[in-house]
């Protein structure tokens, strides 16, 4: 019963589950607004393009 208890309160892979969730919960944002970042993302290179080729 003793080990089933320090096995309980034992938080050695604590840090290492909330870093999988955080990526998992960011890799979910970035498909769900893919569409979304492409467009900025496009939006912005080209205007780079453009004000590039004036300087």
């Amino acid at each position: 019963m003793n080990e089933l208890q320090e096995f309980w309160m034992d938080e050695e892979g604590v840090a290492v589950v909330e870093i999988v969730l955080i990526l998992l919960v960011l890799i979910a944002m970035v498909l769900m607004f893919k569409q979304q970042i492409m467009s900025v993302l496009k939006n912005i290179l080209g205007k780079v393009s453009s004000q590039s080729n004036s300087v």
